[in-house]
């Protein structure tokens, strides 16, 4: 059972107790703004059930987040594979990503959480690279993306779970590569 530790935070596989703390969040619209509709109770316990499935598979997928003092539930970060001809610019890949209540915003969390992931990839998973994506207004996300010391691609693509002409569709895709140190 993987758990990655930062001084304030505690990444680790999901709990039952989780449910309710990961339902309010998937459903508040102002976290959800970027991705296309809040979620349901159901559409959320869904989602964390298959997100505790990849971990169980892979060994690693989207943590829970929690605190360490307080031990609440702060969101998710982590790593997901996508496949050969998954619509990405590049394939397979394996990316990073995350989501936090909005109370935990703009305290550094998600940089330090998503920082702790990309050493424990660099250490137990052989990647040359890591790659980040969010719709092209997200900035939020994609600052998050350049603290972690990711570079902006320039490959913009189509989201191919969106429709095309969704006001979300167009996504940014970032990078970073191994550091020669790993």
């Amino acid at each position: 059972m993987t758990v990655i530790e930062t001084s304030r935070l505690r990444l680790r596989p999901w709990f039952e107790y989780d449910q309710t703390a990961f339902a309010q969040m998937n459903a508040d619209p102002v976290v959800m703004r970027y991705f296309p509709a809040p979620l349901s109770r159901s559409e959320s316990d869904a989602l964390m059930a298959r997100l505790q499935s990849l971990i169980d598979q892979n060994g690693y997928g989207f943590w829970a987040l929690e605190h360490k003092r307080t031990h609440a539930l702060m969101g998710f970060v982590g790593l997901n594979d996508q496949l050969i001809d998954s619509g990405f610019p590049v394939t397979p890949l394996t990316e990073i990503g995350w989501r936090l209540a909005a109370s935990y915003w703009g305290k550094g969390y998600a940089p330090e959480a998503a920082k702790a992931v990309l050493q424990w990839a660099w250490q137990h998973l052989d990647l040359d690279s890591v790659y980040a994506f969010t719709t092209l207004a997200n900035q939020p996300s994609r600052r998050v993306m350049e603290k972690i010391g990711m570079s902006d691609t320039g490959m913009d693509f189509d989201h191919p779970k969106l429709a095309h002409d969704h006001p979300l569709a167009r996504h940014c895709f970032y990078r970073i590569a191994r550091p020669e140190s790993y």
